[in-house]
């Protein structure tokens, strides 16, 4: 049981750690709106990242079968989402973000959700999981239900480990920015998450 817990933890990290358009948009909300926003983008990532966790465990070979014969349309689709969610970030204002002392416009349950539509939209992670659980060995076909959910809640765990930590050390520079330097944050976050939509977008054409 310890050993699932320990290898769901590490998984959980590995999905979460590398800094792509939900890691990006994790900072920039940080520094925009603070921690707690910063946790909700993170929690609503790994909520996705948990979904698909679960079909790949249960139902993984109807799943890869649909991906495989829908490849170019979700890559298609998924890509421009990000675009276009890159294009939102580059043109937001910091300026209207609230203030300490000003009611809060953008809720936690929003910044879930946009976040876990985001990350929804990218079904080829399911690949990303197969290649974790090869190389962790992670649950196997003999693995009861009970171990199936720690392990699961294991890799939840890791994840919110994660975007804790992120979004603490993100916060204690936030009061040293001015607004200038916020925007430009908004901007390079923008264009790289644009970036990253586009270089789908071609690869998906041209395969």
């Amino acid at each position: 049981m310890l050993e699932i817990i320990i290898k769901g933890i590490l998984i959980g990290l590995c999905i979460s750690v590398p800094l792509g358009p939900i890691g990006m948009l994790t900072i920039q909300r940080t520094l925009n709106r603070g921690q707690k926003h910063g946790i909700a983008t993170g929690l609503g990532a790994t909520t996705s990242d948990l979904i698909y966790t679960i079909i790949t465990l249960f139902f993984l070979s109807f799943v890869l079968d649909f991906i495989e014969e829908h490849r170019f349309v979700i890559q298609l689709v998924g890509s421009l989402v990000v675009a276009f969610f890159g294009y939102y970030i580059f043109r937001s204002n910091p300026a209207t973000q609230p203030k300490p002392n000003e009611t809060v416009k953008h809720s936690l349950p929003g910044d879930f959700l946009t976040s876990f539509g985001l990350t929804f939209s990218n079904p080829l992670v399911l690949f990303v999981l197969i290649a974790l659980f090869a190389r962790f060995e992670f649950i196997g076909n003999k693995t009861t239900l009970f171990v199936s959910i720690c392990g699961i809640l294991s890799i939840l765990g890791g994840a919110i480990l994660w975007w804790s930590l992120l979004t603490f050390l993100v916060s204690r520079f936030k009061n040293k920015l001015n607004m200038r330097e916020l925007k430009l944050i908004n901007q390079v976050t923008g264009v790289i998450i644009i970036l990253i939509g586009c270089v789908g977008l071609f690869l998906s054409l041209v395969k």
